[in-house]
């Protein structure tokens, strides 16, 4: 599976008021291949990867994920293919604050179509396998910020997704915590065979991604 991008471009506004924040974006990432999109604030790394995601619109270009040119598709298609196909991380964990671990990742499987049962073992197997085993039945209010962000990392991973894109995910965190978090990141999607985009300023965890692509006023320059 290879994630291409081909001439992609984005504006916001019209005539005078036009802003090209992309301007010809061309880029593949292979299957067990992670890199970090670097760059100053305002070259389009944000735009670039919720264009990826499926949550804001090109202006021209391509995209496929493994052949396929999914933004050109409908709606629903989108939204189905958001939920079974493409994992998120950002900067905050955005958990429900009234729901328990177990249920802020059986939520995300409910509504990828899994059963409540196959979602609630799916769930544990996932949360075992970060060592929150102990916390099942724990609310985000109990929770540390690493342990917090290791749930996030794993409620991306319910729906076993093709493309995980994570926005800043350890922007919130200490050093230690925040290289753990990246090598869990980077663990996964070798171990998954999943494309991973991750977007940082933090040179840190640099050296846990197989290349890093520079963005540079909207193109890239590397």
């Amino acid at each position: 599976m290879t994630l291409t991008v081909k001439n992609l471009t984005k504006s916001f506004g019209e005539g005078q008021a036009k802003t090209e924040v992309l301007k010809g974006i061309n880029l593949e990432v292979q299957k067990g291949e992670i890199i970090v999109l670097n760059g100053a604030s305002g070259s389009g790394k944000s735009t670039l990867i919720s264009i990826l995601g499926g949550l804001l619109t090109r202006t021209s270009g391509e995209i496929t994920l493994d052949n396929k040119n999914y933004l050109d598709v409908k709606d629903k298609e989108l939204t189905k293919m958001r939920l079974e196909e493409i994992g998120f991380i950002f900067q905050s964990s955005h958990l429900i604050p009234y729901l328990d671990i177990t249920s802020q990742l059986s939520f995300v499987g409910e509504q990828a179509g899994m059963s409540k049962k196959e979602s609630k073992k799916r769930s544990e197997d996932l949360l075992n396998q970060i060592g929150l085993n102990h916390r099942l039945k724990s609310y985000p209010h109990m929770l540390s910020g690493g342990e917090k962000q290791r749930v996030a990392i794993m409620r991306s991973l319910m729906n076993s997704p093709d493309l995980i894109l994570a926005d800043e995910p350890t922007a919130s965190l200490d050093s230690s915590r925040a290289l753990k978090v990246t090598e869990m990141i980077r663990n996964l999607v070798k171990e998954n065979n999943m494309v991973g985009i991750l977007i940082t300023h933090d040179e840190r965890v640099f050296d846990y991604a197989d290349r890093i692509v520079k963005l540079e006023d909207g193109r890239i320059s590397n």
